[in-house]
């Protein structure tokens, strides 16, 4: 019985220095690399310069539309047409976006008198003639691209979105601006 703890003592013995001598290497070198680009690419801290790598030329990110005409205004207006039907889910998609982002600075009924004006420059009114007049697609730019203190509203309001506040834009310059026809409808004639 001695011999056979003996014989198990030794046996212990050897596994656990074969384990501690396995594990001395340096594997600064191993025998085969996978990947050495991977394995060899220089590690570079958040601020150093340099680690912010800007994208290949050409590439967009995935779900990103470019616009076209970010500096051809008058091209918006003339090339683009809004592709959204006026349906009532629509209007109420854009009513809920225009009073999530617009209403502050023009105001319930689009007059430019929104929560900041006391604080900031009077925004235009959205019920002027000159902003009737304009194309769909002339107020669909000023919200992708911006104008005057105005910020661009690109990265918050997708595009479809931006086109369903259109809608309701224009059913606010109709309800401060009816034409006869409105009337008439809403008469019932």
């Amino acid at each position: 019985m001695k011999q056979f703890t003996t014989l198990n003592l030794t046996a212990l013995a050897a596994l656990i220095a074969m384990s501690v001598l396995s594990g001395c290497g340096k594997h600064e070198s191993p025998n085969f690399v996978y990947m050495p680009d991977m394995y060899y690419s220089p590690a570079l801290k958040a601020q150093e310069p340099g680690s912010n790598r800007m994208p290949v030329k050409g590439t967009i990110p995935r779900g990103y539309q470019p616009y076209a005409f970010a500096k051809n205004p008058e091209g918006a207006g003339k090339e683009l047409k809004n592709p959204v039907l006026a349906t009532a889910d629509v209007m109420n998609r854009g009513q809920a976006l225009f009073n999530t982002y617009c209403i502050v600075c023009h105001g319930p009924n689009g007059m430019g008198d929104g929560y900041v004006v006391p604080k900031m420059p009077r925004p235009p009114s959205l019920q002027s003639d000159k902003i009737r007049g304009w194309p769909d697609s002339s107020i669909y730019h000023v919200i992708t691209m911006g104008q005057n203190i105005m910020p661009s509203y690109a990265a918050q309001i997708q595009s479809a979105d931006r086109w369903a506040i259109i809608h309701y834009i224009r059913a606010l310059q109709r309800s401060q601006n009816p034409t006869a026809a409105d009337v008439a409808a809403a008469e019932g004639k």
